[in-house]
């Protein structure tokens, strides 16, 4: 890795003039001291992001890798400092730890890059669990909502939380408080279901049990992706305000309410108008009539989707003008619209240097109460300290447990229970000898894991690459005789699951 450090030698401030690095001053000091030193150059790289393992000619981790590809290297797109580094642990399988180390080389970049030394946030994935290699995988939203237990789903945040905050990432893209309006979409288990009170309640539940670990949770996707229409994912949505106002936006209020951090777009056009640049939606109702005071973070690609999909921008430059001007804060997952672009744009006068000022000013808030400023902050993560980064502990695993016995719903019992003492149950269908369609699909092994041909580890699409420990279990893929002998006999596979994580 190669650091390019641009010259501000003439520009730095002396050690004893850094106000927004005491902890003991207000935010808004803080905020406001370290904001009057940024250039506008310094300001727009606050508002972006750099996805550093994305592979664009690798299996695609996120719809659209492998065609818009990667914008740059940490040397440019870091050069003026960084908002955020995308998925640093759920892009590519290896060991926790590794990319424990790898995190914390590029924060020493960016803050090397960085005129005033400020690090980037870390996000990533965590709808069932934190979305890394080997770590614990619970239920889906649905398998969640099913429980109906807030307290079991808070306590869910909280170990996610705890996890992603050991291994020094900051904001966690959950939970989906989208409302289900047409079963044919193809995302319906990412939600909690059809009702909007049972989605507000687990939906806070899991809020604020990532927060309590310093976690900054986010809400997607605002608003109304789940009733796109003929249940197309990113087609229309055609529905009235009314319809908005009773089903779809309560969830959303109840978590703002209970002070989530941030909030996600959908990419779903409403009556024609595009959340990713509707002032209506991101700045009028969810900070005029809510009160939000956290970041709005675009979901990937939304910036350039105002350009070739709904076709409301004319280029990056006028899409990032769009996007910031309605409410927007941070563009994930790179800079595309929130880049070079929007220089270009507040020099063009497309939008005002204020409306940059006000981004940065979140971002800044958020960076300020995790720490990220304070003298004592460190690069390496909490977990890269005590050498040893575990994100699947025993206790996880049996609340994983746990969540999946409370979500089994009896419907009806047609003599079927309870089982006979004796006798041969027959598990039938396409998903009777596949564990992974038990998992959710933002779990690791079907996020990331599903279209690769080898792993990192060297077993191939061998599924015990679902799990940390060298020995296969036993799933079709695997070329083990072991694993052939086990899918031959069954019962192997019983034994040797350990009961916390065995498919149910």
């Amino acid at each position: 890795m190669t650091t390019t450090t641009p010259d501000h030698a003439d520009l730095s401030p002396a050690d004893d003039d850094r106000p927004w690095s005491d902890p003991a001053r207000p935010v808004e000091e803080r905020v406001e001291a370290l904001l009057a030193r940024l250039t506008l150059e310094e300001k727009v790289a606050q508002l972006g992001s750099a996805w550093e393992d994305v592979e664009p000619a690798g299996p695609e981790v996120a719809p659209g890798t492998n065609l818009f590809g990667r914008v740059g290297d940490l040397d440019e797109t870091a050069r003026h400092g960084l908002g955020q580094l995308t998925r640093p642990y759920g892009t590519l399988p290896r060991p926790a730890l590794e990319h424990a180390r790898l995190l914390a080389e590029r924060q020493r970049q960016i803050i090397a890059q960085s005129r005033f030394a400020i690090p980037a946030m870390a996000h990533d994935e965590c709808l069932t669990g934190f979305t890394a290699y080997g770590a614990t995988i619970y239920p889906t939203s649905l398998g969640m909502a099913a429980t109906f237990d807030p307290a079991l789903i808070r306590r869910v945040g909280a170990a996610i939380g705890a996890d992603m905050a050991a291994a020094g990432v900051h904001q966690g893209l959950a939970p989906v408080v989208d409302v289900i309006r047409d079963y044919r979409w193809g995302r319906c288990e990412e939600t909690y279901g059809e009702d909007p009170y049972l989605a507000g309640e687990m939906g806070e539940a899991y809020v604020l049990g990532l927060q309590s670990a310093g976690v900054y949770a986010t809400l997607k996707h605002f608003a109304g992706y789940s009733a796109s229409m003929g249940g197309r994912n990113h087609a229309p949505v055609g529905m009235g305000r009314r319809e908005l106002t009773d089903v779809i936006l309560p969830p959303f209020e109840r978590a703002v309410a209970a002070g989530v951090g941030s909030v996600m777009n959908s990419y779903a056009e409403i009556d024609g108008e595009a959340p990713a640049a509707s002032r209506r939606l991101l700045t009028g109702v969810l900070r005029d009539q809510w009160g939000f005071e956290g970041t709005v973070v675009s979901d990937y690609w939304s910036l350039p989707f105002l350009v070739n999909a709904h076709r409301v921008a004319a280029d990056l430059s006028a899409a990032g003008a769009l996007g910031l001007a309605a409410g927007l804060d941070v563009e994930l997952p790179d800079q595309r619209g929130f880049g070079p672009a929007l220089v270009e744009a507040v020099r063009r006068s497309e939008v005002t240097e204020a409306d940059v000022d006000r981004a940065v000013r979140r971002v800044l808030r958020q960076k300020v109460a995790l720490g990220l400023l304070d003298p004592d902050w460190s690069p390496e993560p909490p977990a890269l300290r005590a050498g040893e980064l575990e994100l699947d502990k025993p206790v996880n695993r049996q609340l994983a447990h746990a969540v999946a016995q409370s979500s089994a719903v009896l419907l009806s019992n047609s003599d079927g229970l309870p089982l006979p003492s004796a006798g041969r149950i027959a598990l039938i269908g396409p998903c009777a000898d596949d564990v992974r369609t038990m998992f959710g699909c933002y779990s690791f092994p079907n996020h990331v894991l599903a279209d690769r041909t080898t792993s990192a580890t060297g077993w191939g699409r061998c599924r015990c690459a679902l799990r940390s420990p060298p020995n296969c279990p036993t799933w079709t893929g695997c070329s083990s005789r072991a694993a052939r002998s086990e899918r031959r006999t069954g019962p192997a596979l019983r034994r040797r699951w350990p009961r916390a994580s065995r498919p149910t």
